[in-house]
């Protein structure tokens, strides 16, 4: 078993899209007029449009999403640029991590970390 999509809910698609494609540097997948797909990797970073696809009251993600880059720098000035709201400064973390966190422009909680710093548990089978 293995995760292939994670679905982030927003507000504003155009608003979502503008930011995620400047933040990640990926172009969106926009075959389903509801939805964003970024294909970055094994998994997929779905943005679901709340407008047309509400499951309920509108709620961000309730906790962090992490992205991990080889270049987190360039990221990072991307997110300041894209105007990450509450965007933390990069850091190395107590668990050696480089990273830095911010929300996203529906308040969803996105960390971004240096792939070269991953902290990926002890025992997995790809750590």
């Amino acid at each position: 078993m293995r995760v292939f999509r994670i679905a982030i809910p927003v507000s504003q698609i155009g608003v979502s899209r503008a930011f995620y494609e400047s933040v990640l540097g990926l172009a969106a997948d926009d075959t389903v007029p509801s939805r964003l797909y970024f294909h970055g990797g094994e998994v997929i970073v779905a943005l679901i449009d709340w407008s047309v696809e509400p499951s309920g009251p509108f709620r961000p993600i309730p906790d962090d999403l992490y992205f991990s880059t080889d270049e987190l720098d360039a990221v990072y000035e991307r997110a300041v640029v894209a105007g990450a709201q509450q965007i933390s400064p990069i850091e190395t973390r107590p668990w050696n991590e480089r990273s830095f966190y911010c929300l996203d422009p529906d308040g969803n909680r996105l960390c971004f970390v240096d792939e070269a710093t991953l902290f990926l548990g002890h025992g997995a089978d790809w750590s």
